[in-house]
Formats: structure tokens, C-alpha cells, sequence
């Protein structure tokens, strides 16, 4: 499994509530608009995670993170990554894209890293490793 985050900022006359409401309703959906689906070709799974910063239990500071949104998307290999990337790149779609976004984000600068390796502690009752099943919905 391949996966690619990315981090995001709101643009600075958004609310939170805007900026998830445009994310989810609007540019989520922005291949669907074109007629293109899926929406992001080869993705096993595109997550939006909205950040809240939280109070730091050891300073009792709340700082802000730099960024509103972690985005991530898996794939099953590096070349489908590279293949999709390659799609949204294309002069037909960069265009649109990026116009989509500047009513988003706060920059088109945004960092792009892609995952080498996880490691999960064991979080089960009994300190066994924990497992997820990713099944498709109707």
C-alpha cells in the first residue's frame, strides 16, 4: 500500500465551517462535476481530516499546527500514485484544478509527502494489534 499527505490551509476569510463545506461539497466532488469518475483514478481511499488544535497536556499551550486539513489518499503501488498524479497534472485538468482551489486553500504551496513506513503500536484490550477492514459501501 502507497499512501500521499498533504497538508492544507484555509484560505484566511474562511471559517472552518466554509472551508469544510466547500472541501467536502464542492472541490471532494470536483471530478464528478467534470463527468470524470472516480475522482481520483487507482485510490483505495481519499481521506479529508480537519484539524482542531487541542491544549498541549504537558505546557497547557494550544498552538496552531500550520495547517486546517491533512488530506491522504492509498493506492495499491507507487505507479498507481505516479499514474494518477500524471491525470490531475494534464493540461486538460491542471487548469481547472487550480482554479477550484484558489477558492480553498490559502496557497497552492502546500507539501506533498508520501508514506515509506507506518508503524501500529498494539492498541487492543489485551494488547494484541488492532486491524481494520476497508469495505466499500452501497
Amino acid at each position: 500500500m502507497f499512501k500521499q499527505i498533504c497538508f492544507f490551509r484555509k484560505r484566511p476569510d474562511m471559517t472552518m465551517e466554509q472551508f469544510m463545506d466547500y472541501y467536502e461539497n464542492q472541490h471532494a466532488q470536483l471530478s464528478k462535476r467534470q463527468g470524470r469518475a472516480p475522482s481520483i483514478p487507482n485510490a483505495r481511499r481519499y481521506v479529508r481530516r480537519y484539524l482542531k488544535p487541542e491544549k498541549n497536556p504537558v505546557t497547557g499551550q494550544v498552538i496552531d499546527p500550520g495547517y486546517d486539513c491533512l488530506m491522504e489518499i492509498w493506492w495499491d503501488s507507487r505507479e498507481d500514485f505516479e499514474r494518477s498524479q500524471a491525470i490531475i497534472a494534464s493540461p486538460e485538468r491542471i487548469d481547472f484544478v487550480r482554479e477550484d482551489e484558489m477558492n480553498l486553500f490559502a496557497s497552492h504551496d502546500n507539501p506533498v509527502v508520501s508514506i515509506i513506513e507506518e508503524y501500529d503500536s498494539p492498541m487492543g484490550p489485551h494488547g494484541e494489534r488492532t486491524h481494520l477492514d476497508l469495505r466499500y459501501e452501497d
